[in-house]
């Protein structure tokens, strides 16, 4: 604030007179001498001299009177309008931050608070933790990478990839796109032992199955180890986790999701994605975990017990406020459209069976609503 940085000492009562000897301008300090009685002009962002222990705005001063009678160069004398307390409008030096203090804990992402935290200290630089290398490849000899012409009712076009690469675009890692792997045992070996030389992690769609042409499972017990193999949940069972480490001196870990578009959405939401904030060295606080609500169901749900079940819905609110879900009727994963029109997963337990109208459930926000 404009001012004025008033001598220690000095009487601070209504209509006390103090003597203004000099100036205090941000980038250049006063560096003269005060006593009891005197004062110096004071401006927003400067130093209060050492000799001064309290701050007066301008606006409780007489200063509007004066100001076009005042010749700055030689001293002259204001009046305070208002009583102050000593130490006023200071703020002093250590009151937030104490000197070695830590600002900053490991494992907090940088936001723009933290850039202006960091630059206020006058830190240029800090250490991070390095961007991992995520390899992403698709499988199928009837893919087709979008944007080209599909050549029989047997080919379909490459969704995952482009749908991976979005899903995990804010993320703090590097994305290597490996292509399509067509369904080949060497082609395979080779593409999954290139990807692994490159990257901190590797994620393929498609191939993990247990077809005659899903050769990807084969692959990493080759060149590493599958630790965990199906998912009791729906869609998305057909889960792969492992790590490759064959000729390695840190494994790359391995994700392997089913070849199905909204299997690959909940595998990546669920299990992917948070294992990759862990790997970025985020702490817990800072990962963003999926949210949960829970929602008045305003629709029937089918289920039957046996396993975790993501059902695509629409959440909303009602005349009050509060928080409603509808359940598409129809939860075949192959209904590529109903994932774009819901914006939520219902989320049924393992047990669950039918649920009725009326109930409570938990309901996960798709996460780009947020975005």
């Amino acid at each position: 604030m404009d001012g004025y940085a008033i001598a220690k000492g000095s009487e601070l009562s209504e209509n006390s007179n103090i003597e203004i000897v000099g100036e205090s301008q941000a980038g250049s300090a006063y560096t003269g001498k005060t006593t009891a009685g005197q004062g110096v002009r004071i401006f927003t962002g400067a130093v209060v001299p050492d000799c001064c222990d309290t701050v007066i705005m301008q606006e409780n001063t007489n200063f509007a009177d004066i100001k076009a009678t005042v010749d700055k160069s030689q001293p002259y004398n204001i009046t305070l309008t208002q009583t102050a307390k000593v130490g006023n409008n200071i703020r002093s030096q250590g009151e937030e931050i104490e000197s070695g203090e830590a600002v900053l804990k490991i494992g907090k992402r940088l936001n723009p608070a933290d850039i202006s935290l960091l630059a206020n200290l006058g830190i240029s630089q800090v250490n991070v933790f390095q961007p991992l290398v995520v390899g992403v490849l698709a499988t199928g000899d009837e893919l087709v990478a979008i944007g080209n012409e599909l050549q029989s009712l047997a080919q379909i076009y490459n969704s995952n990839t482009p749908t991976l690469k979005s899903l995990l675009s804010d993320l703090p890692i590097t994305i290597r796109d490996y292509g399509i792997i067509p369904d080949n045992l060497e082609q395979t070996t080779i593409a999954v032992n290139e990807a692994m030389q490159d990257c901190d992690v590797l994620i393929s769609t498609a191939g993990v199955s247990v077809g005659d042409y899903d050769f990807l499972t084969t692959v990493i017990e080759t060149l590493g180890q599958i630790n965990h193999y199906k998912v009791a949940m729906k869609p998305g069972k057909p889960f792969v986790f492992g790590e490759l480490n064959k000729n390695l001196d840190k494994p790359v870990l391995y994700f392997g999701l089913p070849g199905n578009p909204l299997s690959t959405v909940v595998g990546a939401l669920q299990f992917v994605i948070p294992a990759l904030w862990q790997m970025s060295g985020a702490s817990v606080s800072e990962q963003p975990m999926p949210l949960t609500i829970k929602a008045k169901l305003i629709s029937d749900i089918r289920k039957s017990p046996g396993r975790k079940d993501f059902q695509r819905g629409v959440l909303s609110r009602d005349d009050t406020g509060h928080y409603q879900v509808e359940c598409f009727s129809r939860q075949q994963s192959h209904r590529i459209k109903q994932l774009s029109r819901a914006n939520c997963f219902i989320v049924l337990d393992k047990d669950s069976g039918n649920v009725a109208a009326g109930k409570d459930v938990v309901v996960q926000p798709f996460p780009w609503l947020h975005r």
